[in-house]
């Protein structure tokens, strides 16, 4: 059995860790949750003198440190005095030093949004006339690189761990009792409460470069983790460390004392370990409650405790789910779990499904906001993966339910157990019949030779010699290999009764399917788990929608103001899709005058959320058609992150013409986009 069950948990590990890794490599640094709504001035304008402030507003409120705003000239120095300043709500501020030239300005920012997740993005302006610059900010969300792919597995971790740890033990308590005293689940369960205990001092250790540098050496910056012991993230993870503590006692009890208890005294102990544990279970879901996406945005109050209760349901399904995995293959032969704590789990799993199903529901529309969502934002696409992953195990566990309802009760098993003993004993006794007859026919041939000895001695020593024989012969029988025959006879009959209930249990074919379709289950919840965490740490698709629309206002309303200030400014937007990995997009071409002659044109790249994009080339073309001039190929110069420009270009005539947009956003993954506009 255990040869059969080692390749078969090896499995689920390999699964576990090759799933993580390539979500969560996957994932990228895409876990920004505050998204950047406004600017003043605002992304590529040309204002005529030096502002004194730079002011940016967010989607929801944000946490800032000194180094969170700051604006750089063309030649790469800071000429901010540091320290931003909250206008208003969601705006924040930084104040400019005095007399500043002309040329294009960056705007670099790093900020940690309400639900606890890094942002950092960058876009330019420029005093006077636009200007090279020798700034390059890449084009990254906070939280990238090796840290953020470490932190999101002490994630990912830390929710595997709270799932057996709170799983497990709701299922010896709440549907096998007997379970207490099996080893298996004893180890599963502290096992589930290391795994989240030693993932939780990870996390606040990586939490400080996470959020600010992105550095691995500064995971053992002493400072930081001051900082990071002030901030609600920092409360979070301190609160679920202390709760941890007492999630070590409830579990010292229930697999100490209480299952030293007789069943008439479990009953009091049950009913006081289910409200304690029911208490830290709430108590350490409300950690991620309190700090995560549940926190801000929408109804927060309600939030909050359906975020609890949704944690709290999928921790009893599938924790629960691991444990009766485990009891299945790993229960001793003489503790099996009862048809009647696998038909009490199917009970609770199935009021835990719809538990998260109602919870989950209300979740998505949260999230989401609108249908579109689903196809339009990253998070609407893993949510409907989660979805189908979901169905599949709820499908398996309707299978699993079949079976659980074929199991047989002990006492409908008593004739095939006597059948399986009749087998079995004759067996048995033969071997124990063999072995005695061995013993004894050593003991006459011992005490055989003892009586020729003395025969064959002279007669002074006979008496001597006799009773050498005899001491000899009952020191052997009785000290030495008597008892080590015992013990081997023991060891037989052990051998004998194990294989009798492998036996017994092999020739189940129900509890048989059970654990093959339980398997299945756990391995979907494996895959289930790490794209959860992967959409724990991507930005909701409400967030990213409104933050898209805002920019798009923004946008409108500086390129309507430009056109007020100068007669003729054309501004055109085109999406583009090259159909890559992140090959999705929108280009802005801004032309002015947007008259015959020479015109200056500035190109920007965002993502679909409105951020800056940089990508690997871009190339613009004008055509007129109805004069059969062009096309007259234009190659802006990359001025910073998302945005290029180019200076003198030449249109010959007034006309309609089409302005064609070629995009390339990897070596093979290209697009051009084009649109017809009246210049002159």
């Amino acid at each position: 059995m255990t040869q059969t069950i080692a390749p078969r948990v090896r499995m689920l590990v390999l699964l576990f860790l090759a799933v993580a890794g390539a979500l969560l490599v996957g994932a990228g640094p895409a876990s920004a949750h505050a998204a950047l709504t406004g600017s003043d001035p605002a992304q590529g304008v040309v204002v005529d003198k030096a502002p004194t402030q730079v002011s940016l507003t967010f989607s929801e409120t944000v946490s800032l440190s000194d180094d969170s705003l700051r604006v750089l000239d063309p030649k790469g120095t800071r000429v901010d005095t540091g320290k931003p300043s909250n206008l208003s709500g969601t705006t924040y501020a930084v104040q400019l030093h005095s007399g500043l030239p002309d040329g294009t300005y960056t705007v670099a920012y790093q900020v940690v949004s309400a639900d606890s997740h890094p942002v950092a993005g960058a876009y330019t302006f420029s005093i006077g006339s636009p200007s090279k610059t020798s700034v390059s900010v890449s084009d990254q969300v906070g939280g990238g690189g090796v840290v953020g792919w470490l932190y999101g597995f002490g994630r990912y971790v830390t929710y595997a761990g709270f799932i057996v740890m709170i799983g497990g033990a709701a299922f010896v308590l709440a549907c096998w009792q007997r379970g207490t005293g099996v080893r298996a689940l004893q180890r599963l369960v502290v096992s589930g409460w290391l795994a989240m205990t030693a993932a939780t001092l990870f996390l606040l250790l990586l939490r400080g470069a996470y959020a600010t540098s992105g550095k691995l050496g500064d995971v053992f910056d002493l400072d930081l983790l001051g900082q990071v012991l002030q901030t609600k993230t920092g409360a979070a993870l301190v609160s679920r460390l202390l709760l941890l503590a007492a999630a070590a006692l409830f579990i010292a009890v229930l697999f100490g004392a209480y299952d030293k208890r007789e069943d008439e005294e479990k009953r009091d102990l049950t009913f006081g370990l289910a409200i304690g544990g029911t208490v830290v279970a709430a108590g350490l879901a409300a950690s991620w409650a309190m700090a995560e996406h549940a926190s801000t945005g929408l109804q927060p109050g309600i939030a909050m405790p359906v975020d609890v209760l949704h944690l709290v349901a999928v921790a009893i399904w599938l924790g629960g789910l691991t444990a009766l995995l485990v009891a299945l293959y790993r229960a001793p032969a003489d503790r099996p779990v009862e048809a009647t704590a696998v038909r009490r789990f199917s009970q609770v799993a199935f009021g835990s499904v719809l538990a998260v199903v109602a919870t989950g529901v209300y979740q998505s529309w949260r999230q989401l906001g609108a249908w579109s969502a689903f196809a339009d934002t990253r998070y609407g696409q893993l949510l409907l993966v989660k979805i189908c992953l979901v169905a599949l195990l709820v499908g398996i566990a309707w299978i699993s339910r079949r079976w659980t309802a074929r199991l047989t009760d002990t006492a409908a098993d008593t004739t095939v157990d006597k059948a399986a003993d009749r087998t079995v004993d004759t067996a048995a006794d033969t071997t124990v019949d063999t072995a005695a007859d061995t013993t004894t026919e050593a003991v006459v041939h011992s005490a055989a030779s003892a009586s020729a000895a003395p025969a064959s001695a002279s007669a002074s020593d006979k008496e001597p010699v006799a009773a050498a024989a005899a001491a000899g012969g009952a020191k052997t029988v009785s000290g030495g290999s008597g008892s080590e025959r015992a013990a081997q006879l023991a060891r037989q009959q052990a051998a004998v009764d194990s294989t009798r209930q492998k036996r017994l249990r092999e020739s189940d074919a129900d509890r048989f399917g059970l654990r093959r379709s339980v398997l299945a289950e756990a391995g979907v919840a494996v895959v289930l788990l790490a794209v959860t965490t992967v959409l724990t740490s991507t930005e909701p698709g409400r967030t990213e929608q409104d933050a898209a629309k805002a920019t798009r206002a923004s946008s409108s309303s500086s390129s309507d103001s430009s056109a007020d200030s100068t007669s003729g400014a054309l501004t055109l937007d085109m999406s583009f899709d090259t159909g890559g990995t992140d090959g999705k997009g929108v280009v802005s071409v801004d032309l002015d005058p947007a008259r015959a002659g020479a015109n200056e044109m500035h190109v920007y790249v965002t993502r679909p959320n409105g951020r800056a994009f940089d990508v690997p080339e871009v190339k613009v073309a004008f055509t007129l058609e109805a004069q059969d001039i062009g096309p007259l190929p234009v190659v802006p110069d990359h001025i910073t992150t998302g945005h290029w420009s180019a200076n003198g270009v030449q249109i010959p005539m007034a006309g309609e013409w089409k302005i064609a947009v070629t995009v390339r956003t990897s070596d093979i993954d290209q697009v051009t986009v084009s649109k017809n506009a009246q210049i002159g």
